[in-house]
């Protein structure tokens, strides 16, 4: 096994893109009145229950596992290197990927919100493609703070910062929550909630400046079983206090109890991932390589299939939510790996050069 490698980090990152795809398909029936799901779509509570429990950490997590990454990717490379590569793989894909295939979600969006009737038929392509970012604002995202990082670098040419961030020990750590919720109450657009600058950024730089220290990783290892049980116990009290409401309300999100609570969890994954998922087999290879592709794939694929589903049959909930999963793991992975194979659609819509080039975030 090569020692230098992180492999748990790609573990977390491909279990952590399939916890996405099962969100979606509850956030697609979901009952609690998120917008964007499946109008008048019948609903089964405890699902939205599981996605009020997972929703304030698993993005965040991904933020911070990007942020290793990032100092990884940036020991072997250059800035302009890094960038290049980062634009290839983010900026393409989210923009020049609407157009080729996430059009789609933005048409069915339109059209299940009533909105086709309002639009000249000539601008119906160019703003459902306009609108169909669906979860590529995650990568969006990860593009703008990859630039910042690079500009921040700049000015701290010597490594002063990472260097300094070394010496955070456990209650440094612990109290790193604080700044995340404060984090958390600036730079959210209004509408578009899924793109909070402050906090996504703020975990980020986190996982950058402090959790790529062998250090810190080792110290969360250490306590990773406390701190498991610790996330068992905030996710059911957190079930507790929040089940059954709007979970991506800013009055939730912008909690300190949900900061806490999303907090303890990143900790304990990172921490169990290091101690328990530091392995490679032919199977978390494929995942590691493949997670890129499907994340930013599935969302077309669930759309659709949701879309069928609710509008021309009659099923119990339960066959609309286990249906929905099964065709959107089938389909999403046949449609990774047909596209990948086709030049200028994995260009456009995957970032990949080649059929095998390997995306990690």
């Amino acid at each position: 096994m090569n020692k230098m490698r992180k492999y748990y980090l790609d573990n977390i990152r491909w279990a952590t893109v399939l916890l996405v795809l099962v969100y979606h398909v509850f956030y697609m029936f979901n009952g609690v009145g998120i917008l964007g799901g499946i109008p008048g779509a019948a609903n089964i509570p405890i699902f939205d229950i599981i996605s009020c429990v997972v929703y304030p950490w698993f993005m965040a997590l991904l933020f911070v596992i990007a942020g290793m990454s990032a100092r990884y990717a940036l020991q072997k490379r250059t800035g302009r290197q890094f960038l290049r590569e980062r634009a290839v793989k983010l900026l393409i894909p989210s923009t020049l990927g609407l157009f080729a295939i996430h059009w789609i979600t933005g048409y069915l969006n339109i059209k299940m919100g009533g909105g086709l009737a309002y639009i000249p038929p000539a601008l119906i392509y160019p703003i459902s493609a306009i609108s169909g970012t669906g979860p590529l604002w995650f990568i969006q995202m990860l593009f703008v703070f990859s630039c910042i990082l690079a500009l921040l670098r700049i000015l701290d040419k010597k490594d002063k910062v990472w260097t300094f961030c070394e010496k955070a020990n456990l209650p440094v750590i612990l109290l790193l929550f604080l700044f995340l919720w404060g984090a958390a109450q600036v730079l959210n657009m209004p509408v578009l909630t899924m793109y909070r600058f402050g906090i996504y950024f703020a975990a980020f730089l986190i996982g950058y400046y402090i959790f790529s220290h062998e250090k810190t990783q080792e110290l969360l290892e250490k306590i990773c079983l406390p701190l498991l049980c610790l996330a068992i116990l905030g996710a059911a009290l957190y079930a507790q206090r929040y089940g059954g409401s709007n979970f991506t309300s800013s009055s939730c999100l912008q909690s300190l109890t949900t900061n806490l609570y999303l907090w303890i969890v990143i900790l304990a994954i990172i921490g169990c991932g290091r101690k328990y998922l530091n392995h490679e087999t032919a199977f978390t290879r494929y995942m590691a390589k493949s997670s890129f592709g499907i994340y930013v794939l599935h969302y077309p694929v669930l759309t659709v299939t949701c879309y069928i589903l609710h509008n021309y049959f009659a099923l119990p909930a339960i066959c609309n939510y286990g249906i929905a999963f099964v065709v959107e793991i089938i389909m999403t992975f046949a449609l990774y790996e047909g596209m990948r194979r086709v030049p200028v659609l994995r260009f456009f819509v995957l970032g990949m050069n080649s059929p095998d080039s390997k995306k990690s975030s």
